[in-house]
């Protein structure tokens, strides 16, 4: 890959890792379902601004509407899951637990549309399952039942992340723009979050202060609205397991931000863990040297 498309990857790897604790420290104001609604709404804009700027015909028929309804109603309760676990786990554990979607994807993909797997991607496959079950399994000082909750909220998140992978790699949203693939997940997310926010009585109690405010214009208008646009863009120019192989930086990125900005506990335990997540979701991304390159695909 060129330097600038490895620069592009990193940008990305940081802004994901960062998100987490983005909203974490937004919760004291904003309420977990509330503030996942005010970021799905802010970023819809965005999206739909830039597909029309870049000629996507959002309401042409292609074919997407079933799938994309499917993967709208998953991207919603993923988030449901994602932020109510953070109210109870630490934004360094859920770093690591959201990033486990490599690992579901992985096994989908080997499942339900036959991909092979390496040996060394099943061994990675291992190495991340052990890693999980060591940070959650292993009695630690700073863990208790909530925290466990939350953990699991977000690695059931994950799997949902995984899963709306599997049916825009599966369906017609592949061919899909980018914005319009998106545009079905952020809108119908919007009605879901807001439902669940009604569901557990979230409301503002005061003026979130501008930092919180910033946080959530960072994760509308940057993460949601633009990173996951570029993504889907690099994924159409370039090697996608190239891509890949990037990401298991993210979760490293998000704990080490977790610790020097929130001062979040890592213990031995969980650090072991973390390394164990993250070289097995950088094996499971590791391109098998087996297969030839595609000539048409920049490297």
């Amino acid at each position: 890959m060129p330097p600038g498309a490895i620069a592009v990857m990193l940008m990305l790897c940081v802004s994901w890792g960062f998100n987490q604790l983005a909203v974490k420290l937004a919760l004291p104001d904003v309420p977990p379902m509330l503030q996942a609604m005010i970021r799905s709404a802010g970023a819809l804009p965005v999206m739909l601004i830039v597909g029309h700027l870049r000629g996507v015909k959002f309401f042409e028929r292609d074919g997407t509407l079933v799938p994309g309804i499917i993967a709208g109603l998953m991207f919603g309760c993923e988030f449901v899951l994602i932020f109510t676990g953070l109210v109870f786990t630490s934004a360094s554990r859920a770093s690591v637990f959201l990033y486990t979607a490599p690992f579901f994807v992985a096994l989908g993909s080997h499942q339900f549309l036959g991909e092979r797997l390496s040996t060394v991607q099943w061994s990675g496959l291992a190495l991340s399952f052990a890693g999980v079950a060591l940070a959650i399994g292993v009695p630690q000082p700073n863990v208790d039942a909530k925290v466990l909750l939350g953990d699991l909220m977000v690695v059931g998140g994950g799997a949902l992340w995984a899963a709306t992978t599997l049916v825009a790699k599966g369906t017609q949203l592949r061919k899909a723009a980018p914005e319009k693939a998106l545009g079905y997940q952020v809108a119908i997310s919007i009605p879901i979050l807001g439902f669940a926010a009604w569901i557990a009585g979230e409301r503002i109690e005061h003026v979130p202060s501008a930092l919180s405010i910033s946080l959530l214009a960072y994760q509308a208008v940057w993460v949601v609205g633009c990173t996951f646009v570029i993504w889907f863009a690099m994924v159409k120019t370039y090697s996608a397991s190239k891509l890949s192989a990037f990401t298991f930086v993210t979760p490293l990125f998000g704990v080490v931000a977790a610790y020097f900005v929130m001062h979040d506990t890592l213990t031995a335990v969980f650090g072991v863990a973390a390394l164990l997540v993250i070289a097995g979701l950088y094996l499971v991304n590791k391109p098998d040297p087996k297969v030839t390159p595609d000539p048409n695909v920049p490297a």
